[in-house]
């Protein structure tokens, strides 16, 4: 009897040995199905400029989805270039919030509005949006309220922006309807590309800046921005869980990123 209770206490490590192997596949397949879902679904992205004032604040935290649109290489984790073009792939329709791939610097993101689709011509006349000739319908809503760079409150020009095929957004116009960009050429908008701006109509490097935005090209979009998960206040990193009580905008969280 004795023998066989000492047989007993000598096996009892290898359940042990044997836990800790299933702790090394749990964390492995749950690392491989993390990977597939940022890949095929969902990617988070935060905020880091306010060139979508007053739609995404900087430090708000969004989920994009990656089906929306079907996948290319930037789908992939690094842009690893396996394919070219899109598989499962459909244009973004007018006034969704995408994420693309800057195409003079394909490895910084951005997060614009689409504005302008595949031979589409846009124009900024007196700040007024025009597409294919027509002006944008704009109604002017109660003013915005930011903080300048030296901490004093603004209220700056908000308008509902109404695109040909219903879709309405808010914008504002810091300068007025006299900024650098409230007064363009024609861009005509190539095949295979969009036209992307930014909500903060005066204070957004977008398409309207060939030289370094310019048209999108559909292979460089990433996904489709859905809904904010959580969002800091501007200065705070997301590392800082110590400042969260005090920082966390809960009136941002779980609201629509478009």
């Amino acid at each position: 009897m004795s023998q066989q209770n000492d047989r007993v206490s000598r096996a009892a490590p290898q359940p042990q040995a044997e836990s800790w192997g299933d702790v090394v596949r749990t964390v492995i397949y749950a690392l491989i199905i993390a990977l597939g879902v940022r890949t095929v679904a969902f990617e988070p992205f935060n905020i880091p400029s306010g060139s979508m004032i007053p739609t995404l604040l900087i430090g708000d935290y969004v989920f994009v989805s990656k089906f929306s649109y079907g996948y290319s290489r930037f789908s992939l984790p690094l842009g690893l270039p396996l394919f070219h073009g899109r598989i499962f792939g459909s244009v973004p329709e007018r006034g969704d919030v995408v994420v693309f791939r800057l195409p003079t610097d394909t490895s910084q993101d951005y997060i614009k509005r689409v504005i302008g689709l595949p031979g589409d011509r846009i124009q900024m006349i007196d700040g007024i949006l025009h597409i294919n000739g027509e002006p944008v319908k704009r109604e002017r809503i109660e003013d915005y309220t930011m903080e300048t760079p030296f901490g004093r409150e603004s209220a700056v020009p908000r308008y509902i922006e109404t695109l040909p095929n219903g879709v309405k957004h808010t914008i504002i116009e810091i300068m007025g309807d006299d900024g650098g960009l409230d007064n363009t050429p024609v861009y005509t908008v190539p095949e295979g590309h969009i036209f992307c701006m930014g909500d903060n109509r005066d204070n957004s490097q977008d398409s309207r800046v060939l030289n370094v935005v310019g048209y999108v090209p559909l292979e460089n979009v990433v996904g489709k921005a859905q809904f904010k998960f959580f969002s800091l206040e501007e200065g705070v990193h997301f590392w800082e869980f110590w400042k969260w009580p005090t920082s966390i905008r809960f009136g941002q969280i779980f609201n629509k990123a478009h």
